[in-house]
């Protein structure tokens, strides 16, 4: 009862809502034009119907990158997959990744509707799909019994559990893990993590690894952050920090300078700082903070449109600082380190994906607040190749002090890990088999 009336609720505040979230997508329109397009998408009406389609749905860019390898599988196999996402970076990867297919009318990117029963209505009557994944752990109420009502089953993909988020759901009505028990069912990133489904009344749950480390790798990226090392003169030793965000500057800005004093005091060249901000809305804000610490700074943006060192011009001096100020060129700053710092560790909010600096063969440090990570850095930690540091100063005794795993601990740690997407569909036709038999 109290989940019926729940998912009421629910429904009537997103009904009600409707002009607010048109204002608001109005407003997102203005600096992403995208936001605006295909607009009748988000209310259930998709004018290219594709009934019998695998219905993968990966809110953003993050989760529409960690599904790449899982859905080039699907595809391999003969399905057609329609692929769900709620931002336009989402999209727009899918829609670059999959040119081909989608030209072929194999794979389609679309909105994923708003959180009302007709709207996901108009999506199920435009795909039938056979099946849904959810990537990562997007709970949404109307998703999950919608799909149900229209029996379409729905799985949690890449799923993981975190501490912090079993804790919160275990008091009061508990309505998430309600929520929760309305998949299907649940893939799953390891042993511990299945037993936390299990624990919140998950049911039919396979353990199939993290997807993430399937990732394929841009070599083009790869090859242009080595030649941007070499054209920039970088010292002996380059260190990235990448994806940092709110409220870490001040403590990357203390480890760098007491690196660069350490370095002088020991008359070697200080390492290159590649600083790679998380948001866009940072670049400039982070540019004159690094300018205000006394830090020169070079800004990649300001070298042209394409992380393309053959393109740049003569290459200045030596800056202290080179500001990934650019979007969809990560693995350019991280082929340029040596080791790599990643954000969002030393806020509330946590760590952010360490996976690709390892899959780069790049030892990981990051700060005290790992739970968004718990899975694989656990395991990387116990490997020897991340390690979590407690604040600045741990942060500075950690870079002084040479934390250098051995590339071959990287490698076998990583190999050790791949095969999600391979494990993913080993096990869907158990998990499906197991869904049907309970419906």
């Amino acid at each position: 009862m109290t989940l019926r009336l729940f998912l009421w609720l629910w429904s009537a505040l997103w009904t009600a809502g409707l002009p607010l979230i048109l204002i608001y997508l109005r407003r997102r329109a203005r600096r992403d034009p995208a936001y605006g397009a295909h607009l009748a998408e988000r209310f259930g009406r998709y004018p290219r119907p594709m009934p019998g389609a695998v219905w993968v749905h990966a809110v953003s860019l993050g989760e529409l990158r960690s599904v790449v390898p899982l859905i080039r599988a699907l595809l391999a196999r003969g399905d057609r997959v329609v692929v769900t996402h709620f931002t336009p970076a989402g999209r727009g990867e899918t829609e670059r990744v999959f040119a081909p297919e989608i030209a072929a009318g194999r794979v389609q990117a679309v909105w994923v509707p708003l959180e009302t029963q007709w709207a996901y209505r108009g999506f199920f009557r435009a795909f039938r799909p056979r099946y849904g994944l959810v990537m990562e752990i997007e709970i949404w109420p109307r998703m999950v019994f919608a799909a149900r009502a229209a029996g379409v089953p729905l799985f949690m993909c890449n799923a993981q559990y975190p501490r912090r988020s079993m804790a919160r759901d275990a008091r009061g009505l508990q309505l998430r893990r309600q929520v929760m028990r309305g998949f299907a069912g649940a893939l799953v990133k390891s042993d511990m993590q299945a037993d936390r489904f299990a624990a919140a009344g998950v049911r039919n749950i396979a353990v199939t690894g993290e997807l993430r480390f399937d990732q394929p790798i841009p070599q083009a990226l790869v090859s242009a952050g080595l030649a941007a090392r070499r054209w920039i003169g970088a010292p002996a030793r380059v260190i990235t920090i990448a994806s940092a965000v709110e409220g870490e500057d001040d403590t990357y800005l203390q480890a760098i300078h007491a690196l660069r004093v350490h370095h002088a005091a020991h008359g070697l060249p200080a390492p290159l700082i590649a600083y790679v901000p998380r948001r866009p809305e940072r670049f400039d804000e982070v540019a004159a903070t690094l300018r205000g610490a006394g830090l020169s700074v070079l800004r990649r943006s300001s070298l042209g449109p394409a992380f393309d060192p053959a393109s740049w011009g003569a290459a200045p001096q030596t800056p202290d600082v080179f500001l990934g100020d650019t979007l969809g060129e990560m693995y350019g700053y991280l082929a340029m380190a040596d080791l790599v710092v990643v954000g969002g560790g030393f806020t509330p909010a946590g760590a952010h994906n360490i996976i690709e600096p390892l899959a780069m063969g790049k030892p990981v440090l990051t700060g005290p607040v790992t739970w968004p990570i718990e899975y694989p850095f656990a395991e990387a930690e116990a490997a020897g190749v991340a390690r979590s540091v407690p604040d600045a100063a741990g942060l500075e005794q950690a870079l002084i002090g040479g934390f250098e795993p051995d590339p071959a601990q990287i490698a076998a740690f990583f190999a050790a890990h791949a095969g999600g997407a391979e494990r993913t569909l080993a096990a869907l036709p158990e998990v499906l088999a197991r869904a049907q038999a309970a419906s």
